[in-house]
């Protein structure tokens, strides 16, 4: 199986791209993983939030396959502890899905298309987050998941 983590909108942060690549290079002892970056929508002081999530929304679903698995990063979704997350990722390997695919969306959240198309809302806190920090701490709990499915101690430094 794939771990596809999709993203609206490029990392600035020079420290935040570096600890997202550290963790990257970590997950590929475990699973086969890709980030992928959508460029943020063009001109979009000139939408409407709708039009900038619709626009959003079309290029997310370029992105994916018949076959994929959709899971949303939504602050709605599901709220899991690293060990229920674990299970969680462990449960889509065991069913034999080619690609698992993660997304964090724009600044407005996700179309109407997404959502109905997602198989699935995961919360990583109650709290608001920069997108660009979710993609750290996402990549860092996917990075968790996989020391605790393999019985390192990683996760009880």
């Amino acid at each position: 199986m794939t771990i596809k983590l999709l993203a609206i909108g490029k990392t600035d942060n020079k420290q935040l791209a570096s600890l997202i690549d550290d963790y990257k290079k970590r997950l590929g002892f475990y699973i086969k993983f890709k980030l992928e970056i959508i460029p943020d929508i063009k001109q979009s002081k000139n939408l409407s939030e709708v039009q900038q999530k619709d626009k959003e929304g079309t290029l997310i679903l370029n992105k994916l396959t018949p076959t994929d698995v959709l899971i949303l990063l939504d602050e709605n979704g599901k709220q899991h502890d690293s060990v229920s997350f674990s299970s969680y990722l462990q449960k889509h390997m065991n069913s034999g899905i080619k690609q698992l695919v993660f997304v964090i969306g724009g600044p407005y959240g996700f179309s109407e298309a997404i959502y109905k198309k997602a198989q699935g809302k995961i919360s990583l806190s109650k709290m608001t987050f920069s997108h660009q920090m979710i993609r750290l701490f996402f990549i860092e709990q996917l990075y968790r998941g996989f020391t605790i499915l393999k019985n390192e101690p990683y996760h009880h430094r």
